[in-house]
């Protein structure tokens, strides 16, 4: 299997030149159907930490996560930018020679263009078409969820015998400070203690990541985002419907495929996925979601959620059927129809919550069931392979498979049925994870994240009107993280795999960027650097701003919102079925770190704030400190790694 090439400290980083010399030119027609997609940020997701001890070092679910993956969106920004502004300027060109004439224009700065580019990105106002440097949407989100009463997360986590679980964990993380204060822990006895931690501020971050990801339905169900263009052939006051797809990523934490109903686990509180699911079915008629997994680790708990929800939905379906005096105005009058999950997952079936051998999750992770009892479901397992060429020869159609699956699912239903994508993103398969994250050679080049992306946006486009909401879940190491999110957010805009440079995530460009943000060394130490690197520390300003020191932690009331009854009949599978119940994950699964060491109901009426992507001061390095993953330190080159 092909490991990760060493990396190699450069001795000087190229000055900045010609931009026509730092990246291929793109041909128009490539990227006439490319997407403007959004990324939204959640500033409360920093706020879950770790409190036992004032040393985390070994922990790697941590929040300068989100820095590495704000690290590679920079990187992708600043390059995405760069090819359309060489073809603004080969157009150009060939337009003057057609009229044979030359006309002199003032040559706008790289900041200029980033300037105007990105000083329109809000939510209110209709987003501008693909331009010289318009490549996405970035919006702050201020939306939160009230855990108790929301009507999705209730859908999904909803109480089935005794006190409800939302209630148990608000409980938990309310004491958190206090019950580790006088010496206990704030998770329960029968719950991994290692891979699972809470503080008050905890409440904060979970209920401002759901609020985000259901506020990224919206935008992506609504198209309120980038799917209103301005029509150069009509009046400046006119607009038109573009058929453009409607992509968003968003960046948030705790992740949450490993949580099922009312069982947390390997890092995971809440199923932030599913319950963006649950949202769209109950307000915007999404009756048909697809979830699309490409973590390392099988997603049990997503499993686990779809497979109750198609079961009651399976079951109502033959409840009416069945029925005797089931005439036509019977069946006119029979409701809105349940919600259908297909869950597709690529993960290692050696790895967590596999990994100590339990019959019920490696059964689970290996479930392969399309139509029969209602349930959808395909896992595919990740494989070695030596080389790319290999890898996309041999292994890639493998996981198309996923895709070929998820197509049958679309296929078999009416063509009015609304389709919803979901990619439960995790970035911990990648070639650059810590080996002890990934310590059986099942990974994936990075490249994978950029081309299944792109293959998952063409198949949105089909089935779901080019509908995808991308998810961050795991993934650790920062160069994991950077990497993954750089190819992928380039899959997101899904420009022709033929113009795609792979040599942008290359370790040669990966250890550049690392060292212009702070990740490596000192800024003293980097000498001025390409035009892209320069442009990336810009973006990382206002992706990533410097930090204040976080004071002591203090528990916030969550705003009060009227309750709405959404709690859907739900009844606990039986032993022999699929999805993992309780007492399985807690006492039969290995903790996860042992492997590495308008705003909707129940959604706080918080306005988003757009990012505005000017030039900013470059923020200060990181401190850099030891990563000890369970006794088990990272690889030298990794050791500053978040």
């Amino acid at each position: 299997m092909a490991q990760p090439n060493p990396e190699k400290e450069t001795e000087s980083i190229d000055a900045p030149g010609d931009p026509r010399t730092d990246a291929p030119p793109i041909p128009s027609d490539h990227l006439q159907n490319a997407c403007k997609p959004t990324i939204l940020l959640q500033e409360l997701c920093r706020s879950h930490k770790y409190i036992r001890t004032h040393d985390d070092s070994a922990i790697v679910e941590r929040p300068e996560r989100l820095r590495s993956v704000a690290i590679g969106l920079s990187g992708a920004i600043a390059r995405l930018e760069q090819c359309i502004q060489i073809l603004s300027s080969s157009l150009a060109l060939t337009s003057a020679s057609d009229d044979d004439t030359v006309k002199t224009e003032p040559q706008a700065t790289a900041g200029d263009e980033l300037a105007q580019a990105l000083e329109g990105l809000t939510l209110s106002s209709p987003a501008k078409p693909i331009s010289v440097t318009n490549v996405v949407d970035v919006i702050k989100s201020a939306s939160k969820v009230d855990l108790a009463t929301n009507p999705a997360v209730k859908f999904v986590h909803g109480d089935i015998d005794g006190p409800g679980y939302i209630d148990q964990f608000i409980s938990w993380a309310s004491e958190s400070h206090n019950k580790i204060a006088n010496g206990g822990s704030e998770i329960p006895e029968g719950l991994n203690q290692g891979d699972l931690y809470l503080c008050p501020e905890s409440l904060d971050a979970v209920s401002g990541a759901l609020g985000t990801v259901c506020e990224a339905v919206d935008l992506v169900v609504n198209g309120t985002a980038s799917n209103k263009t301005t029509n150069p052939q009509v009046t400046d006051n006119s607009e038109q419907q573009s058929n453009d797809p409607l992509h968003a990523f968003v960046l948030i934490r705790p992740p949450g495929h490993h949580c099922g109903e009312d069982t947390p686990s390997g890092f995971c509180f809440v199923n932030n996925v599913m319950v963006a699911a649950a949202h769209a079915h109950l307000k915007h008629n999404i009756n048909r979601v697809i979830v699309l997994d490409i973590d390392l680790h099988h997603g049990n708990g997503t499993q686990s959620i779809a497979w109750s929800i198609n079961e009651e939905t399976y079951r109502k379906e033959l409840e009416h059927e069945g029925r005797e005096d089931a005439t036509a105005s019977a069946i006119a009058t029979q409701g809105p129809k349940g919600l259908k999950v297909f869950y597709g997952s690529l993960h290692d079936i050696l790895s967590f919550p596999c990994e100590d051998g339990n019959p019920a999750l490696i059964q689970a992770a290996s479930t392969s069931l399309h139509g029969p009892h209602g349930q959808w479901i395909e896992n595919q397992h990740l494989v070695e392979y030596t080389t790319d060429e290999e890898f996309y020869k041999n292994v890639y159609p493998r996981y198309l498979k996923l895709l070929d699956r998820a197509r049958d699912f679309a296929e078999s239903m009416c063509q009015t049925e609304e389709v919803l994508v979901f990619i439960s993103c995790g970035f911990d398969a990648s070639v650059h994870e810590y080996p002890s994250m990934s310590r059986h050679g099942r990974r994936v080049p990075t490249s994978f994240y950029h081309r299944f992306t792109s293959d998952i946006c063409d198949f949105a486009s089909t089935y779901a009107k080019g509908r995808v909401v991308s998810v961050l879940e795991g993934g650790y190491s920062l160069r994991a993280l950077s990497s993954g999110a750089f190819a992928h957010l380039f899959g997101l805009v899904n420009p022709s795999h033929d113009v795609v440079d792979d040599s942008f995530w290359s370790v040669e460009n990966l250890t550049k960027l690392e060292k212009v943000t702070g990740a490596k060394t000192r800024r003293s130490s980097v000498v001025p650097p390409e035009t892209w690197l320069q442009r990336s520390v810009e973006v990382l300003a206002v992706l990533d701003p410097p930090q204040p020191k976080s004071a002591t932690n203090r528990l916030k009331t969550a705003e009060a919102i009227p309750e709405r009854r959404s709690t859907r009949e739900k009844k606990k599978p039986p032993v022999e079925t699929p999805p993992v119940s309780k007492r399985s994950t807690q006492k039969g699964a290995t903790k996860k770190t042992d492997i590495a060491s308008a705003p909707p109901d129940g959604i706080a009426a918080l306005p988003s704030e757009p990012l505005n992507l000017k030039t900013e001061e470059l923020p200060p390095s990181e401190k850099k400190v030891p990563r000890v993953i369970l006794r088990v330190n990272p690889p030298k080159d990794l050791s500053s790694d978040s």
